[in-house]
């Protein structure tokens, strides 16, 4: 598993207890790959691991504590965050 993964994972339980572990893994995973995607679109070069894990870390610092909510709001998404449909 990515060392970065792991790490952001840990923060995130950290952050919020209303998640299991493979729920944050999965968001760590899908913030992880929206950054890139968006700054490729966007144009611009591969800055590396360390840039997108400094990017995911804010989120998660900034909005991790409130990433349970989000399910609620957007229903779309929850087949990837349900505990019983785990992507790993």
């Amino acid at each position: 598993m990515n060392d970065y993964h792991e790490r952001l994972t840990k923060i995130l339980l950290e952050k919020n207890n209303h998640i299991t572990y493979e729920q944050a893994l999965t968001w760590v995973e899908l913030l992880w790959e929206d950054f890139e995607a968006t700054y490729a679109k966007a144009g611009h070069e591969y800055a590396g691991e360390e840039m997108t894990s400094r990017v995911v870390q804010t989120w998660i610092d900034n909005y991790g504590e409130q990433f349970h909510e989000f399910i609620a709001k957007n229903p779309k998404y929850k087949h990837l965050l349900n505990q019983q449909n785990r992507l790993h």
